[in-house]
């Protein structure tokens, strides 16, 4: 696989005078996304939900009470489209629940059913495993990852804030 590097200074030869400077941070972000899908994607062949679909359900799974797909979308930080298309095949399926809101028939409360508990509770801790096994390593060099994407995080999220997103 090309590096980072190697990539940039291609751009840059071609390019003279683009700012490739984010590829250091978005493509080294960019690879580990990679490499994490590529070590979950056993899992998911053959699993009764995709990864995003969990991710759905997930969110759901320790709410205190039923949220609508808005306040959903909100959290997992996607698209309201997303959200609802994902919650129709997850509620065609009997995975979820949509219940009309009294307050505001435009919108409905969602919730898990005991379907949708139950392949939470049997697929998460599997993905959690093939996690563990990926990012094992020491504790301080856990303890910098986690700082640096802590700080990615904050910077992102300066940034949308910054831009009115």
């Amino acid at each position: 696989m090309q590096s980072v590097d190697a990539f940039r200074e291609k751009w840059e030869e071609r390019h003279p005078g683009i700012d490739t400077s984010s590829m250091e941070i978005v493509g080294q972000l960019k690879r580990a996304h990679a490499l994490l899908e590529l070590a979950l994607e056993p899992l998911y062949d053959g699993a009764p939900v995709s990864a995003s679909e969990l991710d759905v359900l997930l969110k759901l799974r320790h709410v205190e009470a039923p949220m609508i797909s808005r306040q959903l979308a909100t959290t997992m930080g996607r698209s309201g489209a997303a959200v609802s298309k994902a919650l129709a095949k997850l509620e065609r399926r009997g995975l979820v629940a949509r219940e009309p809101n009294p307050a505001d028939r435009r919108a409905a409360f969602v919730q898990l059913t005991d379907a949708g508990m139950s392949i939470v509770d049997t697929v998460f801790p599997k993905q959690l495993s093939v996690e563990a096994a990926l990012v094992r390593t020491d504790q301080e060099r856990r303890a910098k990852i986690v700082e640096g994407l802590a700080l990615l995080v904050e910077t992102l999220e300066k940034s949308q804030v910054d831009s009115g997103h």
